[in-house]
């Protein structure tokens, strides 16, 4: 897993979230012009306990120094065959098992601004040549090895006749010195990945100052549902007394084992401490409308009375069974409404508790945000109920819970739909054990939108 875990201007999201970790696959042996000799598999390992194929080709956040560094360092901890094209530095550097086994000078690449300039990016070498002609450019280049498109690596480009080119002249490609490109050529297989970094990829005025909000909670994990891209972390994997985000799997159980049309009658064993008692002794009331308690005002009772459809012993040994089903590996929970101090989960494991919320069961999120517009169940009996979520109101919101006790201090999840640089994208903020949940969160929140 590739996370930043230490000071730096970049944000702790690289350390841990977009993580190259190479797999070598056994290659077939095939010949050498146009056929992967070795095949190399770039995936995404994260501590959500997934992981996801990434796409060779371009890749944006390699502008960023700390990440290419990261990246570039996983590639070497995992003992990796690959190139590293450094275009601001202008080298070239061949690694075999991790070990650089050459360095060589770049002579030129695609200008800056042009339709050929060298993008950044993670690629792969997909065809070699001891001559390849360039119907582009119409001119010969030795030792030519293909690695996006019309882009190559390659030695210097001569015309047919013999003569060389200018030395102005660039299609794009990383060109070496003939008598490098030969040993690059004869080090490296199709198939092997190819780094490249460019600092100065975006060409704007935009500066990344990246300051790292100032956050009270122990532990907190920004990221991009979609993705898995992490753009704030801190402790994202210590495990720790969540308090009332419990109640999002409660209502999972609830809508997922429960006829929300089946009704309960209140009794005193159902009764608990809570923010805003709702509820009375003999009072009948339905599984659906028992949720608007528990996710709005963070009702402890309904999430006391929801138990008792299934029994409060095989209803906990739900939730637990659901975590695991959902990668949950280091959650536990104790009871449905979180009042218990062994109510553990991680930021990391929330995170994929709130991937599944808003792929599968958004309905949950949207009465969280008051924000149900139309149910087949009808609309609620309760009238009067106060939205304790901090974001309440806010366009952006598209639900989530927060929490208190003395042993989890204080707790959020809320999930935003946020207009980003990159359009429009789904973001959870998950804060735990902190001493002002909703000034930690606006700080996360207000950072993401100033930096993505």
């Amino acid at each position: 897993m590739v996370r930043k875990i230490f000071n730096s201007p970049i944000p702790s999201w690289v350390v841990m979230v977009l993580v190259a970790i190479l797999i070598v696959g056994v290659g077939i042996f095939l010949n050498q012009f146009g056929k992967i000799t070795y095949n190399y598999d770039l995936v995404f390992g994260d501590s959500f306990g997934g992981k996801e194929e990434f796409e060779y080709g371009s890749w944006p956040a390699l502008q960023n120094a700390e990440f290419f560094k990261t990246v570039k360092d996983k590639f070497i901890d995992e003992n990796a065959d690959f190139i590293e094209g450094d275009l601001s530095t202008m080298r070239l550097k061949v690694y075999k098992k991790g070990i650089v086994v050459g360095d060589f000078e770049i002579l030129s690449k695609g200008r800056e601004g042009s339709w050929w300039e060298t993008p950044a990016g993670v690629y792969r070498i997909q065809t070699k040549e001891e001559s390849h002609f360039s119907s582009f450019g119409r001119v010969y280049m030795p030792y030519s090895m293909a690695f996006q498109g019309n882009f190559f690596i390659h030695g210097w480009p001569y015309y047919p006749g013999g003569e060389p080119v200018a030395e102005g002249y660039s299609g794009g490609c990383i060109r070496l010195a003939d008598k490098d490109v030969k040993q690059v050529y004869a080090l490296v297989e199709i198939g092997t990945p190819v780094l490249v970094f460019e600092k100065d990829f975006i060409k704007d005025d935009f500066t990344y100052d990246f300051e790292i909000p100032d956050v009270t909670a122990e532990a907190y994990l920004a990221a991009d549902l979609r993705n898995n891209f992490v753009f704030l972390e801190k402790n994202s994997s210590k495990k720790m007394s969540i308090a009332s985000l419990t109640k999002l799997m409660t209502a999972v159980i609830s809508t997922e084992y429960i006829n929300l049309d089946q009704k309960v009658v209140i009794d005193y064993s159902m009764k608990a401490t809570t923010s805003l008692p709702r509820l009375k002794t003999g009072q009948e009331i339905s599984a659906y409308n028992l949720l608007f308690p528990l996710l709005e005002e963070s009702s402890n009772e309904a999430a006391v009375a929801l138990s008792f459809f299934l029994g409060r012993v095989r209803f906990v040994e739900l939730m637990n069974l659901k975590s695991g089903s959902l990668g949950m590996a280091n959650t536990h929970f104790s009871d449905s409404s979180g009042a218990h101090e062994d109510n553990i989960s991680t930021a990391a494991d929330l995170f994929a508790l709130s991937k599944y919320l808003y792929n599968n069961r958004s309905f949950i999120l949207k009465l969280s945000a008051g924000e149900l517009e139309w149910s087949a169940y009808g609309a609620s009996t309760f009238q009067d109920l106060k939205n304790l979520n901090v974001f309440d109101g806010d366009p952006d919101f598209v639900g989530g819970k927060v929490g208190m006790s003395t042993a989890a201090k204080q707790t959020i999840l809320s999930i935003f739909d946020l207009n980003l640089r990159s359009g429009e994208r789904p973001v959870t903020i998950v804060v735990l054990g902190s001493e002002d949940n909703a000034g930690d969160a606006r700080r996360i929140l207000d950072y993401v939108k100033k930096y993505y």
